[in-house]
């Protein structure tokens, strides 16, 4: 049987490079979603922290808001909304205002996680009552996205999530690094997404089994639509990616140890240790990292294993110009 083409798509997180200003990291994201855009990708997702001295982007709805005005084609989404952080309606309203600046082109990708410590979260919702009730949040955020009345006896069936629209509405998916989102995609027929970046791929078969073997046809979805987002770089040779990755290699130490900063140029790292040498190598065998032949075949393997037509890529590093030619060699090995 032939392998379906595959798919490729983008998560960017506006990380923060040492030397360059946080602020300069939300518009690289602006840039790198019109520059992938123009290669051919199908997907532009941004994500959700807060209190993280590596990542910028703490405002997805209002960066999706900027994207939706600088871009045309390529659909663009959240990877994700912390919805325990907020009220389903809320969520609802935000992004029915950008399915109306880019109709169907927006994906609303929620998750469970707080993307940041437990102060922060308090701090972000002082009055947080939701962590414990994600699946009736979900169910709450599904009917005001998509203009559906509510079940009979809900405090606010008579609540409406404005901009409504005949034409569109954004499509809701279901992100997770465990079998938890899998179980409720399933249950509520909506696509999913793993976050293999996040395990380096452990649990990820089983998430994506489970997932198909429960699914639910819904309103939204009548068969399993699933991706993983993958972290991956490319370069011109294996040589330079393994220059470029000793950056990100040094970062997953580091966070390992509680230290979290900007991501540092390669030339500019402390020494590693010895045990610090055998934990980067181990990182890089692992890796999605290496010539753009090297990474085209990782994915390609990957795919296949997990019976995936779509890939969505996450990159950092350093260099702003690095990333980007990352994403120009790969769109160039599968002919986007």
């Amino acid at each position: 049987m032939t392998q379906p083409k595959l798919t490729l798509s983008v998560l960017d997180q506006s990380t923060v490079s040492h030397g360059t200003p946080e602020d300069q990291a939300i518009r690289d994201t602006v840039s790198l979603a019109q520059h992938t855009e123009a290669l051919g990708y199908s997907r532009f997702w941004i994500a959700e922290h807060h209190n993280h001295a590596s990542i910028a982007g703490s405002s997805p709805e209002v960066l999706l808001a900027a994207l939706a005005v600088k871009t045309e084609r390529i659909r663009l989404g959240s990877a994700g909304v912390m919805l325990p952080h907020y009220s389903a309606l809320h969520v609802a309203e935000q992004f029915r205002v950008l399915d109306a600046l880019a109709p169907g082109r927006i994906d609303l990708g929620v998750g469970r996680a707080p993307g940041s410590d437990g102060r922060t979260a308090h701090a972000l919702n002082p009055h947080n009552d939701h962590a414990d009730n994600f699946p009736a949040q979900v169910r709450d955020l599904l009917h005001w996205v998509n203009g559906l009345e509510m079940p009979e006896g809900h405090s606010f069936r008579s609540v409406t999530a404005h901009p409504m629209s005949e034409a569109s509405a954004p499509d809701v998916w279901m992100l997770g690094s465990s079998d938890y989102g899998a179980q409720l995609a399933a249950h509520f027929g909506l696509p999913y997404s793993f976050a293999h970046f996040i395990t380096d791929g452990r649990g990820a078969g089983q998430a994506l089994d489970l997932y198909r073997r429960n699914f639910k046809p819904s309103f939204f979805l009548k068969e399993p639509k699933a991706n993983l987002c993958v972290w991956a770089l490319a370069a011109e040779t294996e040589d330079e990616a393994r220059h470029w990755f000793r950056s990100r290699a040094r970062w997953r130490i580091d966070r390992n140890r509680g230290r979290l900063g900007p991501l540092l140029a390669p030339d500019d790292l402390p020494p590693f240790s010895r045990d610090e040498e055998v934990e980067a190598e181990n990182l890089w065998a692992q890796s999605y990292a290496g010539s753009a032949a090297q990474v085209a075949d990782k994915l390609r393997k990957l795919a296949q294993e997990q019976g995936l037509d779509e890939i969505v890529i996450l990159t950092w590093t350093h260099s702003r110009e690095v990333k980007r030619r990352s994403y120009e060699l790969l769109a160039a090995e599968f002919g986007l």
